[in-house]
């Protein structure tokens, strides 16, 4: 494998439980009762908003209404970040490994169905300009489908000058690593962040399981970059 894309919610950052307290709140406000924990799983990780809202309602949304609930539901997951001090850091092993991929010119970027106002607080409070190229991080944009289409991992591949198959993906989300197979992606690995290891160890997409960046194998991109 020539080069790396990571997903950034509950890969790189673990903050999937505060997407599921914030969104659990709001699935009452758009349809009177909680997403249940495999809606969550199967319709909220790794899906734009505007997906998430027209699940819940069980219709196309208009932009207006999209626009609102977005804005307030990202607004007070990013005051819930900023509460939670202790766990308010890059994953376990991902300083270092970041180090480790900037150092040996590894090409890399993020791709995350994350909206700007998110990428951009991500940004500047994980400083992530220290290890990316920011004009290369791929996010919704109102235009690229949510996962599970290719997309968004086809253009992430294109930004870093790589074709998929020689690229590795890391994600947590099912949506994300069905994407990433769509995609034509060389290796996926599946980081544990929330769910369980047990909870990847059927899908037959995903390549290696790891808990964490510290078991991440470096190997798999060492072999290719010394013989480039």
């Amino acid at each position: 494998m020539k080069g790396i894309i990571f997903d950034f919610n509950g890969t790189l950052y673990w903050d999937s439980q505060l997407h599921y307290d914030a969104w659990r709140e709001y699935s009452k406000i758009l349809r009177g009762y909680e997403f249940t924990t495999r809606e969550m799983q199967e319709k909220m990780f790794g899906h734009t908003n505007e997906d998430i809202i027209e699940y819940a309602i069980g219709e196309k949304p208009s932009k207006k209404l999209v626009e609102k609930y977005g804005k307030e539901k990202e607004a007070l997951y990013r005051k819930q970040c900023l509460a939670d001090k202790e766990n308010f850091h890059l994953a376990p092993g991902a300083v270092e490994l970041l180090d480790y991929l900037k150092l040996n010119n590894i090409p890399r970027t993020i791709a995350t169905m994350s909206e700007w106002d998110n990428v951009d607080f991500y940004i500047k409070e994980f400083h992530l300009d220290r290890w990316f190229d920011i004009n290369k991080i791929v996010y919704s944009d109102g235009k690229i489908p949510g996962k599970p289409a290719p997309d968004i991992f086809l253009i992430a591949a294109k930004k870093i000058n790589l074709n998929p198959a020689d690229c590795i993906v890391v994600e947590d989300a099912y949506a994300g690593i069905k994407a990433a197979k769509s995609a034509g992606i060389g290796k996926i690995v599946a980081i544990t962040s929330l769910e369980a290891p047990e909870y990847y160890k059927n899908m037959s997409e995903v390549d290696f399981i790891i808990k964490d960046f510290y078991e991440f194998d470096k190997n798999l991109l060492n072999e290719t970059s010394r013989a480039c």
